[in-house]
C-alpha cells in the first residue's frame, strides 16, 4: 500500500487541538472563578488532548492506497479496519479537494464518487502534485471502463 503524506499528522494537530485547548482553558477559568468542580472538565480535556496526540499518528500511520490493473484499494484503522475495493467501471467521476489546512501543508484529499450512496471512497493526505495526476489516471481508466456500459 502506498502510504499518504506524514504532514497529515500535524495538519490533523493543527485543525482539531486548538479546539480541545479552548475547552480545556475554559474549565481552568471556571475553575478558578467559579467552583473547583470545573477541574474536573479540565482533567476531562486534558485526557482527550492526550488520547488525540496519541490517537492522531496512529491513524495516518494506517492510511493507504494502491493503483491495482482494475481497482483502487483504500486501507484504513486498526479496531474498525476498513478496506475498500473500488472497480474502475464503477468510477462516475474523481473529486480533489482541499480546505485551509491541507492547502497549507501542499495536500488534497482525493473523492471517488460512485453509484453506492453508503462507499467511503476518500483518500485524504496526499501531496498535491499526486493526488491531482492520480486524479486524472482514475478518470482516464474509469471512462475506458464504462465505454462498454
Amino acid at each position: 500500500m502506498n502510504p499518504v503524506s506524514p504532514k497529515l499528522t500535524l495538519a490533523r494537530y493543527v485543525g482539531r487541538l486548538p479546539w480541545i485547548l479552548v475547552v480545556v482553558i475554559v474549565f481552568v477559568v471556571l475553575g478558578f472563578v467559579l467552583s473547583p468542580w470545573f477541574h474536573t472538565g479540565t482533567a476531562v480535556g486534558v485526557l482527550l488532548l492526550l488520547w488525540q496526540l496519541w490517537l492522531i499518528p496512529a491513524q495516518v500511520k494506517l492510511l493507504g492506497w494502491l493503483e491495482t490493473s482494475d481497482e483502487l484499494l483504500i486501507t484504513k484503522g486498526r479496531l474498525w479496519h476498513t478496506f475498500t475495493v473500488v472497480p474502475y467501471g464503477r468510477i462516475q467521476y474523481v473529486d480533489v479537494k482541499a480546505g485551509p489546512v491541507e492547502r497549507a501543508f501542499g495536500m488534497k484529499s482525493l473523492i471517488l464518487h460512485t453509484a453506492s450512496a453508503t462507499s467511503d471512497s476518500t483518500v485524504q493526505g496526499l501531496p498535491a502534485a499526486e493526488a491531482d495526476a492520480l486524479r486524472d489516471r482514475l478518470a482516464g481508466k474509469a471512462r475506458e471502463r464504462m465505454s462498454g456500459l
